[in-house]
């Protein structure tokens, strides 16, 4: 079996969800003897053209001429046409609205496309109406030109149901257990085991940090609140005037997933309020971390971490959550619900195997 994946901004990971599993399944693909290639942006900074024995194939991407939103399309339009020309049995798309163009109007010339469609991305709060309505029917009609469809979450497998009635292939994203804490790494962040409260992702409207930090002021905790992704933008620099001097520090981003990992693991409570798409990675890994996660309530989240007295819906009941000490006092339990929930559904190791099998089926 050869295998491209595309729609991402490559590998080794620099940027987010679909980068890590592009590079950990692709990298778990050819170590069972498959030919695969991972379509590079131009400017990432892996400049080899082999990466743990899978193949980089490098595509030019404008995003310097015309910003990384309408360069994503470009990049994923040039990608394509230059896949469909090649011998890959499979083009695995991860992701669907900049790629949908592509999948619509080039010819596929017999080549199996194999989209992971993330989540709903039209019910994004960032977007006006106009680019709602674009991305709505994008997803439409991607879903529709696409020969297979992947989700990693339930919820999403119902909604593409219900909306369109086509069917999807439910792929978990996958996420490794911790089993070894460096408490060294809080002394780089001058923080404390146990002693501050920590968000991950994307700074967005609709991850609800300023419900998070609405929720955190009301409570009035002595313990600091930190938000590690990228404020250098308008509604990170929103958040960042409404809640000054309120204890909440914006760390930037952070990469390194063993950094990433080990602040999940010693912080206090670990808050995760995302509300549009699949399942995020972010819970997922912290979850393996052994964190101890409240969630927002939304089925997506839901259908990952089942246990309802760890979510809330507004400020109220998140603030109440916040000053619940038995939710500390019974954290080895929560855990080990979670890390049960991990080993058993979550596993890369699993991911990879029903990527295989999945891969498999509709070649055969």
């Amino acid at each position: 079996m050869k295998l491209a994946i595309l729609g991402t901004r490559g590998i080794p990971n620099n940027y987010g969800g679909f980068e890590q599993c592009a590079e950990v399944l692709a990298a778990g693909l050819q170590k069972k003897g498959y030919e695969v290639t991972v379509y590079n942006p131009s400017f990432h900074s892996y400049n080899k053209r082999v990466f743990d024995g899978v193949t980089i194939k490098k595509i030019y991407s404008p995003n310097k001429l015309i910003g990384n939103s309408a360069s994503n399309f470009v990049f994923d339009y040039l990608c394509f046409k230059d896949a469909v020309k090649s011998d890959y049995d499979i083009i695995l798309e991860l992701g669907l609205i900049t790629s949908s163009p592509s999948i619509i109007f080039v010819r596929h010339r017999g080549k199996i496309i194999v989209t992971n469609i993330d989540g709903i991305e039209w019910r994004r709060k960032k977007w006006n109406f106009i680019i709602r309505f674009i991305t709505r029917n994008m997803e439409k009609l991607g879903v529709r030109f696409s020969d297979y469809l992947i989700a990693d979450n339930l919820g999403i497998v119902d909604y593409l149901k219900k909306t369109y009635d086509i069917s999807a292939k439910y792929i978990a994203y996958g996420a490794d257990i911790l089993d070894t804490p460096d408490s060294k790494i809080l002394n780089d962040y001058n923080l404390k085991a146990g002693k501050f409260i920590l968000c991950v992702g994307r700074i967005e409207p609709e991850n609800n940090y300023e419900m998070i930090f609405k929720s955190y002021v009301k409570a009035k905790l002595n313990i600091p609140l930190i938000l590690i992704g990228n404020h250098l933008t308008k509604f990170g620099d929103y958040l960042k005037d409404k809640f000054k001097n309120e204890n909440i520090y914006f760390f930037g981003t952070i990469y390194d997933k063993k950094i990433l990992d080990n602040l999940r693991y010693y912080s206090k409570l670990y808050i995760h309020g995302h509300s549009v798409g699949g399942t995020n990675p972010s819970l997922i890994e912290a979850m393996s971390a052994s964190a101890l996660v409240l969630i927002h309530r939304n089925k997506f989240n839901l259908s990952v971490l089942t246990n309802n007295e760890l979510a809330f819906s507004n400020s109220d009941e998140l603030k109440e959550l916040l000053l619940d000490s038995k939710i500390i006092s019974e954290k080895k339990k929560h855990v080990s619900k979670n890390l049960k929930i991990i080993k058993e559904k979550f596993t890369w190791e699993k991911i990879i195997d029903d990527y295989e099998t999945f891969f498999l089926s509709i070649l055969n």
